[in-house]
């Protein structure tokens, strides 16, 4: 069995783990200046005029926190980025009309082609992982920056793990 599919299996045993917890929604916050609190069914954020979408609310999970990090030379979506995929994932299944763009990076170390394929293998990477929970591919375009837009400046392994990532960008509206 490849590195791959073992990789592949441990995330999907570690959704399905996951999926037998439950997630306390903290979150009470104001948004443009009117209060606010977490919709029971979807999360959203309605105020006084509307709902306002997670991905468009800034203090939710879904808007926070967008990245799935990696390890130097690889693009197999690690275990401890697990939660992340699967609450995207499932987000983006519920919203079949939104559409993200999986931004692939990579550090830079490495030439520019080499940096532009690994941030492409990554994006998809994102994307396969994301299909699991539902996600179509017409929702989930996956492109590369290579190393071209670092998160972190800097020539250490503290900065090269900031931006050997791929962050998932939703829409502004």
């Amino acid at each position: 069995m490849s590195k791959s599919h073992i990789a592949l299996l441990s995330l999907i045993s570690l959704a399905f783990l996951s999926a037998c917890s439950s997630t306390k929604l903290d979150n009470i916050a104001e948004v443009t200046g009117k209060a606010v609190a977490p919709s029971a069914t979807t999360g959203a954020v309605s105020t006084v005029t509307g709902v306002v979408a997670d991905h468009l609310n800034p203090s939710s999970l879904i808007s926070t926190q967008r990245s799935v990090y990696f390890d130097f030379d690889q693009f197999v979506v690690k275990a401890s980025d697990a939660p992340v995929v699967e609450r995207q994932g499932k987000y983006l299944a519920s919203k079949p009309n939104v559409v993200v763009r999986l931004e692939g990076h990579a550090d830079e170390r490495g030439g520019r082609e080499y940096n532009l394929a690994l941030g492409q293998k990554r994006a998809e990477a994102v994307a396969r992982a994301l299909k699991l929970y539902g996600v179509s591919d017409a929702q989930a375009e996956p492109v590369s920056f290579g190393s071209e837009k670092p998160r972190a400046e800097g020539h250490d392994e503290a900065a090269w793990s900031q931006n050997r990532r791929v962050d998932i960008a939703y829409p502004n509206k």
